[in-house]
């Protein structure tokens, strides 16, 4: 073992100190226990975002991307347009400020597009299994590339003339600019995936036909019809939905012309068509919500679902929220609105654990609009999938999308029964199915869903970290917010690399030396090569007495003590 490790010190002669074997003092033992970072745990992509900040930390950006799209193919999306709830967990936040790992993300995925970084992918045989995919979304993709990475052949299918779903018909170029968008997706199609647009399902293809033709069958086909929508059976003549303006923006760049409206909703959709209209020139846009606006005091059940960070820039843009508000009539003059009467809304626990929504009498105030719009939400198309739904509003499938009764046909995405509604989430739908048609193509059982808890902050040695602020990017100022241009700008390189610094690298080795040079018995061996996951310390077990100080001052709280059987 001399030959390979390297203690502190150096090597005593025959009948000293080594002679003595304390270890036999021993009633616990250290051990190296890998635990998942809060904010991979909480990532719905599945991202490992410890992983690759810590390539970044270590000057290595096209290994910290490789890393992340191994996982998330579409990190300059995600980057722009993701909820990132992994900030949210990030242990550094009890700490100062959480790590800005959205940003790293985007630069990543910027830089691979930008140097032409090669995914890690092999194109698959001819030969093999091949793998069907409806819905060329977010979680299409991610199944059709996933399939691709496990050595399968995809062949993806959309209604639509170019892939990108939901991410392309519905979202402003100011929080996703199209040639990142195209860029990313012409990237991750020319790994192998064969796509097939304007291939609608129950149109121009049959799920029997589907599933004779494909060893298996993955259903991604979005939600595409808005709900149904009236106060007390009240609809105004010139209803427009909020989704259908939005899709209308997007593509054409126009709107209806109105003077004032009332958006109902708290959602993206709600608060990206808000802030279209001000840019088409409405002159009063209100957002009427049931929801709180994010907040501290708001529990994340009870706050909106829209990003925060875009709520906030369309209260600078000028549209005005009513949290808590909820419409109890129509004002109609003929069958055309000019107002709304708001009641407050509150919601209330019931003794079974459920809540309920309630408003309150002699809350009533009256809005002057001429236009309300609906954005509550849309719904899955059913055209060929009558015989999975069943009359159901959604498909119902397992923790690894498996539709029930159905041995070979998946599904995910917003078409999922308990769906996030997020990329993100749509992108992780995507990567579980692509394993559990692997499994099934193996015969094999699919793994085993949860387990261990992440690193808790109070498993965090915080006399090893030094206090250090959130690097944050510009934005374009409110006044030039007026077409389309992206409106938050990413971080540069220099940044990046400040950020990735600032982790904690939770539950996994730091390589700091901490344990190596703390041992009071030189216990803690290390071998020649550089240690970067903590494999290369060696914990000398014949004179470890255990006293636990390598525990104590590891960092990051990659060292346990078990008790000694």
């Amino acid at each position: 073992m001399a030959s390979l490790t390297l203690p502190r010190s150096g090597y005593a002669l025959p009948g000293t100190s080594l002679h003595f074997k304390t270890g036999s003092w021993r009633v616990q033992k250290p051990l190296h226990h890998h635990r998942n970072a809060p904010c991979h745990a909480a990532c719905p992509a599945g991202e490992d975002a410890q992983a690759y900040l810590a390539q970044m930390d270590e000057g290595h950006p096209e290994a910290a991307w490789k890393i992340l799209a191994g996982v998330n193919p579409l990190p300059a999306v995600t980057g722009r347009v993701c909820h990132h709830p992994c900030e949210t967990a990030c242990n550094r936040s009890h700490y100062d400020e959480a790590v800005a790992i959205h940003h790293v993300e985007r630069f990543l995925g910027d830089e691979a597009i930008r140097h032409g970084w090669r995914y890690p992918v092999s194109r698959p045989k001819r030969s093999a299994p091949q793998a069907a995919v409806v819905g060329a979304g977010p979680a299409g993709l991610s199944a059709a590339y996933h399939l691709i990475r496990l050595g399968y052949q995809a062949i993806l299918f959309d209604q639509l003339p170019e892939a990108g779903g939901i991410l392309r018909t519905a979202l402003p170029a100011y929080r996703l600019p199209r040639d990142i968008l195209d860029a990313e997706i012409e990237r991750l199609l020319g790994t192998g995936v064969h796509f097939h647009p304007q291939h609608k399902l129950g149109r121009d293809m049959s799920l029997d036909e589907l599933r004779a033709d494909y060893a298996a069958v993955f259903l991604a086909p979005g939600n595409q019809q808005s709900r149904e929508w009236s106060i007390d059976g009240a609809v105004q003549r010139d209803l427009h939905v909020g989704l259908d303006l939005l899709q209308e923006w997007v593509a054409v760049g126009t709107v209806p012309h109105i003077r004032s409206a009332a958006i109902v909703g708290g959602g993206n959709t709600a608060v990206d068509l808000s802030r279209i209209l001000k840019r088409a020139g409405v002159t009063d846009v209100h957002v009427v919500t049931h929801q709180a606006l994010p907040g501290v005091e708001a529990a994340h059940d009870a706050a909106m679902s829209a990003i925060p960070r875009e709520i906030t820039q369309a209260i600078e843009e000028g549209v005005i929220f009513h949290p808590y508000r909820g419409i109890r009539r129509l004002i109609l003059r003929g069958e055309k609105v000019v107002g709304i009467e708001l009641v407050h809304m509150k919601k209330l626990s019931r003794e079974n654990g459920e809540s309920r929504t309630v408003a309150f009498e002699g809350t009533e105030t009256v809005l002057h609009v001429d236009q309300v719009i609906p954005a509550i939400g849309q719904e899955i198309d059913p055209a060929g999938m009558e015989s999975l739904l069943r009359q159901q509003p959604f498909l119902t499938v397992d923790a690894w999308g498996q539709i029930a009764g159905q041995s070979n046909v998946f599904g995910g995405g917003d078409a999922r029964q308990h769906s996030t509604g997020t990329v993100s989430g749509a992108i992780g739908d995507g990567r579980r199915a692509a394993i559990a048609i692997d499994n099934l193509f193996r015969a094999q059982d699919a793994p085993a869903s949860g387990g261990e808890t992440p690193l808790p902050f109070d498993r965090i040695n915080l006399h090893y970290y030094e206090r250090a602020p959130r690097q944050t990017a510009g934005a374009l100022p409110v006044d030039a917010r007026k077409g389309c241009e992206e409106i938050e700008q990413g971080l540069s390189a220099n940044q990046v690399s400040q950020e990735a610094r600032r982790c904690f690298s939770c539950g996994n080795c730091l390589a700091c030396d901490n344990c190596w040079t703390l041992c009071p018995d030189e216990a803690v061996l290390k071998t020649q090569e550089l240690a970067r996951d903590g494999s290369h310390y060696i914990f000398d077990y014949d004179y470890c007495k255990g006293c636990g100080l390598c525990a104590q001052e590891c960092p990051c709280g990659f060292i346990v003590m078990e008790e000694e059987l």
